[in-house]
């Protein structure tokens, strides 16, 4: 799996209009090939501040994504912001779920027991 993570830092003013056009373009995004899903979030303490989070089937499928019209739209957000884009892209290796998190904490517990005995 390949996540894309794009950290915007908007200028106050535009940060209505960068929402609504970052909103308008979710849809036509996640109907891509190879894409898992795009989501946008905004930080609590300082709404001009957002990061929009993608998951990509293969690495070929985001590179299609990258060189498609909506992502040169999404680029030409650029004057919306007070600096560009932060676009970081991570190769997943491994996933794991709930079950890590019951299995460390079992771990930690069995751990517990015998030092608190």
């Amino acid at each position: 799996m390949i996540v894309v993570r794009i950290a915007m830092d908007v200028i106050p003013e535009k940060q209505k209009e960068m929402v609504q056009t970052l909103l308008s373009m979710l849809e036509t995004m996640k109907k891509a090939v190879g894409c898992r899903s795009y989501t946008l979030f905004s930080n609590i303490e300082d709404k001009n501040l957002l990061i929009l989070l993608g998951e990509w089937q293969s690495r070929k499928d985001l590179d299609n994504h990258l060189i498609s019209e909506i992502f040169s739209i999404f680029l030409g957000t650029r004057s919306l912001l007070k600096k560009p884009h932060g676009i970081h892209i991570y190769t997943v290796i491994k996933s794991e779920g709930k079950e890590a998190v019951d299995r460390v904490r079992l771990k930690e517990n069995d751990s517990a027991i015998a030092v608190y005995s």
